[in-house]
């Protein structure tokens, strides 16, 4: 399947929607926890257990990224679209037979294992050619498609929730709600497949800089750098402190309230997780595109410095407001957000757009490291607090605490960034000699 070339005449702004539409369908996964209590309720399974789906999602979608990021380089993101179509619908097609049939293992491999694929090619799937197309602002272009995944749960929370309640919330009703989800999202991710464009050229805007030029580092050579390990950790520590509250959100927000006056309810809870769902949504597009203008180590900081400090009050202060609770947990968000829309942008600045897709692939297996880390810590942790008797947001005190000193190691490694060393360079003759070759190709 070629990269489709964009005709003369053919708008850059038409692209960002074909993004969207990947991104908006694989962002489901953001609205996991509405599924959690259903499925251990039906299936007997525990937080840990109920977690499981969501955290192999996670890790293949680290995985698949980095080992197709060279070939979503190569063969161009139509054929990365059409990918993760396939792989993320018949994730949730496996996981509906996995429900009816009350067998979790098939949910597993569903959702998590072949999903996760699907994740993961189709997060990579725009964000080269946006580069490409948007080089005078990178990170107001990636953090628009990057958008979509932080607010697909803003759409599948409620949507979700309101199937389970139609439905019911037993094993055939989850099954129909995994059929109509899978069915749904093969349709919406067919138009960015059949919208999607590449430039003609490296300057595809009169007095933008070339898509291609500075400092150019490979794929290959990236990863024998510090500055790549140094943003693997930023990206890890921010991704783990953040995606284990998002997993287990609306079940969190019900612990640390049950025991007050105003506890909250099973569609309060969902709301709740909507509203992390338009925060996330809003730091990506919000936070990186104030990248460009305060630079993307300045941003970092904010996000991990000031995450902590959100973190901090509600671990000492948040269950006694629930406004506080609500505002520290949108934040935080919105960091997270901002920083997965930010990353591509650092890459772009540090390594040069070369092979940045195939970099940013490989990065992503911070991403799967966080998705196991994140929620074991926050279920693990909750599950022996619940053994040993504890309930309410004592449940989540020392996870809270924990997750405080991984944004911590996150600061620092942000801090040691650096430019890269000249000997990692491409060299101008070989940059040339790539860009020959790939004419003809794209042409054809």
């Amino acid at each position: 399947m070629s990269p489709p070339i964009a005709p003369p005449g053919w708008s850059r702004w038409l692209v960002p929607p074909a993004a969207l539409s990947v991104h908006l369908s694989i962002g489901q996964a953001y609205a996991w926890s509405v599924f959690k209590p259903p499925l251990e309720s039906a299936l007997g399974l525990s937080g840990t257990q109920s977690a499981l789906p969501f955290q192999l999602a996670i890790v293949m979608l680290g995985l698949s990224a980095a080992f197709g990021g060279t070939l979503v380089e190569r063969n161009g993101p139509r054929w990365a679209m059409t990918v993760a179509l396939v792989c993320f619908s018949s994730g949730f097609l496996i996981s509906a037979l996995g429900a009816a049939v009350e067998q979790y293992w098939l949910i597993v491999l569903g959702y998590g294992f072949v999903g996760g694929i699907g994740l993961g090619i189709g997060y990579i799937s725009p964000v080269s050619t946006l580069i490409k197309w948007f080089p005078d602002r990178p990170g107001m272009a990636t953090g628009i498609a990057i958008m979509g995944f932080g607010g697909g749960a803003l759409i599948a929370s409620p949507w979700s929730a309101q199937m389970l309640q139609s439905f019911g919330s037993d094993s055939s009703g989850i099954a129909l709600a995994f059929l109509v989800h899978g069915l749904s999202y093969a349709v919406f991710m067919t138009l960015g497949v059949l919208l999607v464009r590449v430039p003609r050229g490296e300057r595809p805007v009169a007095g933008a800089p070339r898509a291609v030029e500075g400092v150019q580092v490979s794929a290959r050579s990236a990863v024998r750098t510090p500055q790549f390990w140094c943003l693997w950790i930023v990206l890890c520590m921010n991704v783990t402190a953040g995606i284990g509250i998002l997993e287990k959100a609306a079940p969190m927000i019900t612990d640390f309230f049950a025991d007050t006056s105003t506890p909250v309810s099973a569609s309060a809870a969902a709301g709740f997780v909507a509203l992390l769902s338009a925060a996330n949504m809003a730091g990506r597009i919000g936070w990186s595109s104030t990248s460009d203008l305060v630079g993307r180590k300045n941003v970092y900081r904010l996000y991990l410095g000031a995450g902590a400090l959100m973190y901090a009050l509600i671990a000492l202060i948040g269950d006694s407001s629930k406004p506080l609770f609500v505002l520290c947990a949108l934040v935080i968000l919105s960091f997270y957000g901002g920083g997965f829309a930010t990353i591509p942008a650092y890459l772009k600045d540090l390594f040069g757009a070369y092979q940045v897709g195939a970099i940013h692939g490989r990065l992503l297996t911070a991403w799967s490291t966080a998705g196991v880390l994140g929620p074991l810590i926050v279920n693990w942790i909750a599950d022996r607090q619940e053994e040993a008797g504890k309930d309410g947001s004592s449940l989540y005190t020392l996870s809270l605490f924990i997750m405080i000193g991984l944004l911590a190691v996150g600061f620092v490694a942000n801090e040691l960034v650096r430019p890269v060393h000249v000997r990692h360079h491409v060299p101008a003759q070989r940059k040339a000699a790539d860009a020959e070759r790939q004419q003809p190709e794209s042409a054809a």
